[in-house]
């Protein structure tokens, strides 16, 4: 489970070979107890919750990088280590 970047507190991660339970492409994220899986096309949350305020930085976030986190997520899904991405300044 790389960590694949980390802003303002909010851990985002992508797990290997993770495309069977919710079908689509997404990230997870921590951010202070709380977690939630989000996906890469429209930043909508999968799973979990985080406060409204880190979710919004999450997917300006995700729509910056959404080139970069799909090569992530083809990488991660056949087992590869996807590489780091850069954080939210």
């Amino acid at each position: 489970m790389p960590t694949i970047s980390m802003f303002y507190g909010i851990m985002v991660l992508m797990f290997f070979r993770d495309n069977l339970r919710h079908h689509v492409p997404h990230i997870h994220v921590r951010y202070q107890g709380d977690e939630a899986s989000i996906a890469i096309d429209d930043g909508r949350i999968l799973d979990g919750s985080v406060p409204q305020k880190q979710l919004k930085l999450v997917q300006a976030w995700i729509l910056i990088h959404q080139e970069e986190l799909m090569a992530d997520w083809e990488l991660a899904v056949n087992g590869e280590e996807p590489f780091r991405i850069a954080p939210l300044q």
